[in-house]
């Protein structure tokens, strides 16, 4: 018996485990390979397959989309607070919807390749510096998420072997981070997209197939399943009730409202999610393709939120947090309950796939944002030839992957939540306001993408640095340590309206005569081009 800190995983869980997901990766590995650009095409490289089905592309945009969080992390916090982590998930889904209504089709018909040819077109004269603030930023965001996927890796490896050593420990992020390098660097679009639909499919099928279990258990009464939640949570009806974790203070209710709207705004503006949004062949295409993404986010949210409330249901509140404080182990505990070692080992290898799925989608987005925005444009001035740029590309998800696994090794006990909610902080303060300017505000300047940029980026922060994340409460990172001034876990409340404030104040601070011609760009971004 293979004693975990869940203290269900036996030997054969395990082996399975390792088997499927041993099986999945040398499968998905072999397709990438087999669909990887074979010419000297950034194009192809960046964008992949563009005649794909909307179906198909829903899965790729949902497979990017969704992450390990929603797997693990939406589901514990669903069992340990109840109506507050339904929130969350509302959330998660609220953000695709914004996605569909504001960015896809403007962002479709006046992109290329990454964020940085909207902004081109819209003032050409003065793209350079726009693009290296961009490419920080887009570095910035997926380094933050790519390590709290690869640090993710190793906090699932706890549920099988408890505490790793340190050997341990570095074998599982230098695996993990090794594949993902050949799913980006190799692969380019073509393989990270194999890779993401096949994870979509399985994370639609394993969630619902949970979900349908949890209801069936209950003779597919929601009343039953939401009554027995409530009573083995400890907290009676209040678990069904706004405020178990996010009550109480105001402090508590402003981070709450911090939190979601760093959720809503920041998942709609990450490098990788917008660079999917370019990958349709045109708009029609995307435009059904957003739709079919919504609807499986939807119902991967909504599968979600029973196997939370099953979770607690099930397995008892008091037995999940005292497994894991995070509640990240209850959807294996839930299906140790249900299913056994068959289930339990194919959850946790949907979840090792989805980290592997989401840290290959981050990887390529900015090792293209560094090769075609801060090579290509701002260091060759647009004279780097294809393969040459396909080179540095390559390159560049090399040195990122490494990169991340670096910083996962040092950071190895850090909060995963903490890492990917400063990421979404970061897009939601910097890339939003920069790119719904750059579609709706015709006076928008270089100086005010510029402070846009690296403002939201260095409030985003610093305003973590100064929180209890890093000090002052008994979970900080230095917990020994007070100098955390700002009293919210989640920047976003005050972030992101700086990020679009020093939008406007550079703007405003610009010289008129260099706002460029919008009329041109609106109507590319209201038609499109001919070929479409």
């Amino acid at each position: 018996m293979v004693t975990s800190a869940a203290g269900v995983v036996d030997d054969f869980s395990l082996q399975l485990t390792f088997v499927l997901f041993l099986s999945v990766v040398v499968a998905t590995l072999f397709t990438a390979l087999l669909t990887a650009p074979q010419r000297d095409e950034i194009g192809e490289f960046y964008l992949g397959n563009r005649t794909m089905s909307p179906l198909r592309n829903g899965l790729a945009m949902c497979g990017d989309y969704l992450s390990a969080a929603t797997l693990l992390g939406s589901t514990g916090l669903v069992a340990l607070t109840g109506y507050d982590g339904l929130m969350y998930l509302g959330g998660t889904t609220v953000a695709w919807m914004m996605v569909m209504l504001l960015i896809a089709e403007p962002l479709r018909r006046t992109g290329k390749f990454t964020l940085g040819d909207t902004v081109a077109l819209r003032m050409p004269r003065q793209q350079r510096p726009v693009r290296l603030a961009l490419a920080v930023c887009t570095l910035a965001i997926a380094t933050l998420y790519l390590v709290a996927q690869l640090v993710g890796s190793v906090a699932l490896l706890t549920q099988f072997t408890g505490e790793p050593s340190p050997v341990t420990r570095t074998l599982c992020v230098i695996v993990i981070g090794t594949v993902v390098i050949m799913y980006a660097s190799l692969g380019g679009m073509p393989g990270a997209t194999v890779i993401q639909i096949i994870k979509a499919v399985m994370l639609v099928v394993g969630i619902t197939v949970t979900a349908g279990w949890v209801l069936h258990h209950y003779d597919w009464n929601p009343n039953a399943l939401l009554s027995a939640a409530a009573d083995r949570s400890g907290n009676g009806l209040q678990f069904l009730e706004p405020g178990l974790r996010y009550g109480g203070t105001t402090t508590n209710k402003v981070d709450f409202f911090s939190l979601e709207l760093a959720i809503v705004l920041g998942l709609a503006a990450l490098p990788h999610v917008l660079m999917r949004l370019l990958a349709p062949r045109s708009v029609k295409v995307l435009r059904s393709s957003v739709v079919w993404a919504l609807g499986l986010v939807g119902l991967v949210c909504f599968a979600a939120g029973i196997v939370g409330l099953g979770a607690s249901a099930v397995v008892g509140r008091d037995t999940i947090a005292d497994t894991d404080r995070t509640g990240n182990a209850s959807i294996l505990l839930l299906a140790h309950e249900l299913g056994g070692s068959v289930l339990t080992a194919l959850l946790s290898c949907l979840a090792f796939v989805t980290l592997l799925a989401v840290a290959a989608g981050l990887t390529l987005a900015a090792a293209s944002s560094l090769a075609h925005d801060l090579y290509g444009e701002v260091i060759r001035k647009g004279r780097a030839s294809e393969r040459e740029e396909l080179t540095v590309a390559r390159l560049a998800g090399v040195v990122i992957g490494v990169l991340g696994m670096l910083l996962a090794l040092v950071a190895w006990g850090a909060n995963t939540a903490t890492l990917a909610f400063l990421a979404f902080a970061i897009a939601a303060s910097a890339l939003l306001p920069t790119l719904v300017y750059t579609l709706f505000w015709k006076r928008f300047t270089a100086l005010g993408a510029q402070l846009s940029l690296y403002g939201g980026l260095l409030c985003s922060v610093l305003l973590v640095v100064f929180s209890p994340v890093v000090s002052s409460t008994p979970a900080s990172i230095y917990p020994d340590s007070d100098f955390a001034w700002f009293p919210l876990q989640n920047p976003g409340i005050v972030s992101i309206p700086a990020g679009f404030l020093l939008g406007w104040l550079g703007t405003v601070l610009s010289d008129r005569r260099e706002s460029a011609p919008y009329e041109e760009f609106e109507v590319r971004m209201l038609v499109g081009v001919a070929e479409e």
